[in-house]
């Protein structure tokens, strides 16, 4: 631990079959990381070419898996955030010769059966979101709807949607579609922020000047790396030892309320988890 704090990393995914796996893991936790959110990897990375929603089954059970295996080397714990990545929709459409209709129906379907899990207490939250590209505007429309059932099912389940989306500063319209179907705002995190956000709860990838941001800024945020955990690409995004270290340099740079903010007070309120319980217990 560093200073006796929690430290989570919001959103990074693992490949226990394919790459590091659980010796990334022990990278975080062997400087100072506490508690992980494993976001399950977009389905064809495993191998999965969905035809129905059940068949994304199979990536929401291996994700569970990993992050049982992960929390057995943490001082606090992990949990699953399962969904449909929402660059799935152009994989179907350009790729396997789906309508953006039966993409949207296909992709929907996938996000009911990850709400299975949440529902049964064994994921923490959804995922979803729309393409950060463009896209042409049925695409865009479909898109958005897949997103908006991930809002309708979350509310059903009182449980947070963590978003894969454009870059933005300003993203109310997309809280105020999650309000509509009653979803707190608070409940809407967007992956892979900057530190200045309207709407969702920035998730700030740990970029020295956009945590800077958030930290001035002094309004709810979390921090993450998007670890993708891919041979293919060994130095996309940031390492898993990242968030670790710059929770050590906010601290060393006196921003303790910033890393509490982030690390305990933020993760209780969109998530309504506990990490210095969970840290307590471990």
């Amino acid at each position: 631990m560093i200073d006796e704090t929690p430290v989570l990393d919001n959103h990074l995914h693992l490949d226990p079959d394919h790459h590091r796996g659980i010796d990334a893991v022990r990278d975080f936790a062997r400087v100072g990381g506490t508690h992980l959110l494993v976001v399950n990897k977009p389905s064809w990375h495993l191998g999965v070419e969905a035809e129905t929603g059940e068949d994304f089954r199979a990536v929401f059970e291996r994700t569970i898996e990993v992050v049982e295996a992960a929390s057995s080397e943490l001082e606090g714990r992990a949990w699953p955030v399962l969904g449909i990545h929402p660059g799935l929709i152009s994989r179907l459409v350009d790729d396997r010769g789906f309508s953006p209709d039966e993409a949207r129906d296909l992709m929907q379907a996938g996000i009911d059966v990850a709400a299975e899990y949440v529902d049964a207490g064994e994921a923490l939250a959804l995922k979803s979101g729309r393409p950060h590209y463009e896209v042409d505007d049925a695409v865009w429309t479909a898109s958005n709807a897949v997103m908006r059932r991930a809002f309708e099912r979350a509310s059903e389940l009182g449980c947070a949607v963590q978003l894969h989306a454009e870059g933005s500063e300003e993203m109310t319209e997309v809280t105020e579609w999650a309000e509509d179907v009653g979803l707190p705002a608070h409940k809407v995190v967007k992956h892979y922020a900057g530190g200045r956000l309207e709407g969702p709860i920035p998730s700030v990838i740990c970029d020295k000047d956009e945590l800077e941001t958030a930290a001035e800024r002094g309004e709810p945020f979390l921090m993450e790396t998007d670890y993708i955990d891919d041979p293919d690409r060994p130095g996309a995004v940031l390492g898993p030892k990242t968030v670790p270290r710059r929770v050590q340099w906010f601290l060393e740079n006196g921003h303790e309320d910033a890393v509490r903010n982030a690390h305990v007070e933020t993760p209780a309120l969109v998530y309504g988890i506990d990490t210095v319980n969970t840290l307590e217990q471990a």
